[in-house]
């Protein structure tokens, strides 16, 4: 099974502490990595973490609050300053293109790379070869998305060895039966049924991304079954009303939609810096849904 690594570059809300850089996290998996907000800091967590910044593909913007795109142009800058020469895009609300140039070091056009900036919607945003990533849209102040990332199903195990018993040559036949499509060698059809393994099948691995937002247990479909649940828990139950005026979440809320969605684990970050002991947040969540966990900064998750 290939390596699916989700780094939590930051953990803070609106504003870093001495042990918490501001929120952000990497998804990398087959060679793809994927940014997920672009904290003030962001670059520096990057090289802490020892992944790289430079191999960055996408940049996911959750809205355009400073918190969440103010690491953009120092990362740009950097990106330039050592040539950088592949493509980068980055992903955010309307009016994503006239942001990132408002904020970039320079004109995009003079960086030494292309910058595609593409608007999110609702639905897939990003097709890769073997994932998909889907934008859905968050209750909070201003236009803000949420993320889900998912794995394509494994649909059986191609058996190599019966296909070259059965006298298919190595090459574009595999892929057409690893695909489900019938082939004819030598006047004889072949079917994927002769050389697949599909009791070795499997569900595509998914991580749900959530910060910036009020309870909104509509989108628990929309996540449903999460292998990992990263959300936003910024208050505690007795700043629910603080949450509902500025419209975040409290540990609970998060608790409430990942019991909703029936995700397997949840993560805590974009956390509010008065709680240097995120513990009460957990316990305050556990009393809903038991698998839950604060985020630290640099931690890092293998889902196998």
């Amino acid at each position: 099974m290939e390596p699916l690594e989700i780094t939590i570059l930051g953990t803070s809300c609106s504003s870093p502490t001495a042990e918490r850089n501001l929120s952000s996290t990497i998804v990398k998996y087959r060679g793809e990595n994927l940014l997920f907000d672009c904290a003030e800091g962001t670059q520096r967590q990057i090289m802490k973490s020892n992944l790289s910044y430079m191999a960055i593909n996408h940049i996911f913007l959750s809205h355009f609050h400073a918190d969440h795109i103010l690491g953009l142009p120092g990362l740009l800058a950097t990106m330039n300053m050592y040539e950088r020469d592949l493509e980068l895009n980055i992903y955010g609300s309307k009016g994503i293109k006239q942001i990132v140039e408002k904020i970039s070091p320079m004109p995009l056009e003079n960086l030494c790379f292309k910058v595609n900036c593409i608007e999110l919607k609702n639905g897939i945003v990003l097709k890769g070869d073997n994932f998909i990533v889907k934008a859905f849209e968050l209750k909070h102040r201003g236009k803000c998305f949420g993320f889900f990332f998912k794995e394509n199903d494994k649909k059986g195990e191609f058996q190599r060895e019966k296909a070259i018993s059965l006298g298919i040559p190595i090459g574009p036949m595999f892929s057409q039966l690893q695909k489900g499509k019938n082939i004819e060698l030598n006047g004889k059809k072949i079917t994927p049924e002769m050389v697949m393994d599909y009791d070795k099948g499997r569900k595509g691995r998914t991580v749900a991304i959530i910060v910036d937002t009020m309870l909104d247990l509509k989108n628990a479909k929309l996540i449903q079954d999460a292998d990992l649940l990263i959300h936003e828990a910024v208050f505690t139950e007795d700043l629910r009303k603080r949450a509902f005026e500025t419209k975040h979440s409290t540990a609970k809320d998060a608790a409430m939609l990942a019991k909703k969605a029936n995700a397997k684990r949840l993560l805590f970050t974009h956390i509010s810096s008065r709680y240097s002991d995120a513990s009460v947040l957990e316990k305050e969540a556990k009393e809903i849904f038991e698998n839950v966990q604060a985020a630290r900064d640099l931690m890092k998750i293998n889902l196998g």
